[in-house]
């Protein structure tokens, strides 16, 4: 299993070895919709909190004698009846974290990241060299290296000012770690593009075995 390495200019350098248990995993539709749903579940905050009539200050005592004033009868001034007082049922935050085993995320990444190898969605780029930011440099690699896709995710190794810079005015790019990629980045571009640096950390990260180019 190999793809040609590019440099920055789109030019191809040589062929690299890809490793089998990180490009070469079976389809997983159930484990990929799984993953994407506790992903976006654990992106959502639900804030939005009211206060109870418990929990309404003051109200301690009656707020008028029960008889001869004419009024309605009333025992606090925190009942839900009133302005300002509590609220009945009321929204309150709500933990709705899902979870996934350590296994089961690193496998929903790698069936995706396969799943774009066979879609011929992936890009190895040899190293991005951006002495200072430039939008221009960026749009004409992307334009070299996202072989038409829409969109395409830059995955580094390291963040580099420079290069974060240079792609972040460009719609059609965005920029991910090696070390904190996920499904859901991965699904969410039409494209790869990995530095060869970044392919290395995917390899230590699911223990890959380095491969030799040819």
């Amino acid at each position: 299993m190999t793809l040609p390495l590019y440099n920055q200019k789109g030019e191809r350098i040589k062929s690299i070895t890809l490793p089998e248990n990180i490009f070469g995993q079976k389809p997983n539709p159930k484990l990929v919709s799984l993953a994407t749903r506790v992903y976006l579940a654990n992106k959502k905050t639900k804030l939005a909190s009211t206060k109870l009539r418990s929990e309404v200050a003051g109200g301690g005592r009656k707020p008028h004698r029960q008889k001869g004033t004419g009024r309605a009868r009333a025992g606090s001034i925190r009942a839900p009846g009133r302005r300002g007082g509590g609220v009945v049922f009321g929204p309150k935050p709500v933990e709705s974290s899902l979870k996934l085993t350590k296994k089961m995320r690193q496998k929903a990444l790698v069936v995706v990241i396969s799943d774009k190898l066979r879609e011929e969605s992936i890009t190895v780029v040899d190293k991005f060299n951006f002495k200072e930011p430039k939008t221009k440099k960026a749009s004409e690699a992307l334009q070299k290296l996202a072989r038409g896709k829409r969109t395409s995710l830059l995955v580094l190794e390291e963040k580099d000012p420079a290069i974060v810079k240079s792609f972040r005015n460009l719609k059609e790019a965005e920029i991910a770690l090696a070390i904190d990629l996920n499904p859901l980045n991965v699904l969410r571009s039409s494209g790869l593009i990995f530095t060869l640096g970044a392919l290395e950390i995917l390899k230590n990260r699911f223990g890959a075995t380095r491969d030799k180019g040819n």
